[in-house]
């Protein structure tokens, strides 16, 4: 039986597979920088960034593309988080010559070096997109856009087929060096109480635009997976209409339950759900949040995860921990016979 690797486990259990060995051993997600100073304070050596911190842990190793929308020339300085670059159609014209670079701005050296680990299974690839509740946003400011599905609809529809247009060319010009592994769209379009619109602006707005792009990962074979922070539940059959395939990274403190989902969803792809607020309180918790998860690990089509970013309260020492503990339990969610031995 051919050995497993980093990116056969990842292709099998988005597909429903378990793998011979294991789960992976992933942190799909990267680390407040105070988390990383208090560890090097704690020991971490200084000079490890990324991926170095990946490997220093035993983690298995992913890169994450997501593409540049502005040109770097760009005249307008980046506004505060929150605070978007225009409010009126008149200031997207004025913003538009620096949107959407062509070509499309990526060091195609390093991916291709990445690539190539990937095809050689010691590192999986994916793929982020700016999804299209998030990218208006980004442009317009978070208030703004919440006015603008009512006050600026045809601006609205303008800018989510911009961004389906540029989507698109991205994806082409990945898929000259790799196939992602899966591919995510970075929304946040819920908070821990549900989501920030209805069904019926979700449809107007945004699953047109999901419907346009989705067929084209679907053409290669590529998972698409909702990026959502807060109680993502009640949009699962929204995107599930559109095509989309899976979601991250599943907030334990807004609610969700991986498991209900499992439930509710056979197939539903899922990456995260690891409550990140009992990673430092010590074994016996740790143990009982891997053991929550366990039925969902078994059910396939699941990735155990930090359900967000390890916090800074948790130490050098907790990490290692939790790490530890995620590799027993990815191994013990593939041996389930083991359990009564």
């Amino acid at each position: 039986m051919p050995q497993e690797t980093v990116r056969s486990r990842v292709r099998k259990v988005l597909a429903g597979e378990t793998p011979t060995d294991r789960l992976p051993v992933m942190e799909w997600a990267g680390w407040w920088q105070l988390t990383i100073e208090n560890w090097r304070a704690q020991g971490l050596p200084p000079e490890l960034e990324g991926h170095g911190v990946k490997r220093f842990f035993g983690l298995d190793v992913d890169y994450q593309l997501w593409f540049e929308q502005l040109a770097p020339e760009c005249p307008f300085p980046n506004p505060e988080h929150g605070r978007g670059w225009f409010s009126v159609a008149g200031d997207y014209e004025a913003l538009l010559p620096y949107l959407y670079p062509d070509p499309v701005p990526f060091d195609r050296t390093l991916w291709e070096a990445r690539a190539s680990e990937q095809a050689q299974g010691e590192a999986i690839l994916w793929v982020t997109f700016s999804g299209f509740f998030w990218w208006p946003r980004v442009l317009m400011g978070i208030e703004p856009h919440l006015y603008a599905f009512y006050d600026q609809p045809e601006l609205m529809h303008r800018i989510n087929q911009d961004q389906v247009a540029y989507t698109l060319r991205c994806f082409d010009a990945c898929c000259e060096f790799c196939t992602p592994d899966y591919v995510t769209f970075a929304e946040d379009m819920s908070y821990n109480h549900g989501p920030m619109l209805s069904k019926a602006l979700f449809e107007e707005f945004i699953a047109p635009y999901y419907r346009q792009v989705i067929p084209a990962f679907q053409a290669r074979g590529i998972p698409t997976i909702i990026d959502s922070d807060g109680d993502v539940e009640p949009l699962v059959p929204w995107f599930l209409e559109c095509g989309l395939e899976g979601i991250l990274p599943l907030e334990r403190m807004a609610g969700v339950d991986v498991n209900r989902l499992r439930g509710n969803h056979p197939t539903w792809k899922m990456v995260g759900g690891f409550d990140k607020t009992v990673m430092h309180q010590g074994e016996d918790a740790l143990r009982a949040e891997f053991e929550r998860l366990l039925p969902a690990m078994r059910s396939g089509y699941y990735i155990p995860s930090v359900d967000h970013q390890t916090p800074p309260a948790v130490s050098l020492e907790d990490y290692r921990l939790y790490v530890r503990l995620l590799q027993e339990y990815a191994e013990k969610a593939c041996h389930p016979e083991e359990d009564t031995v």
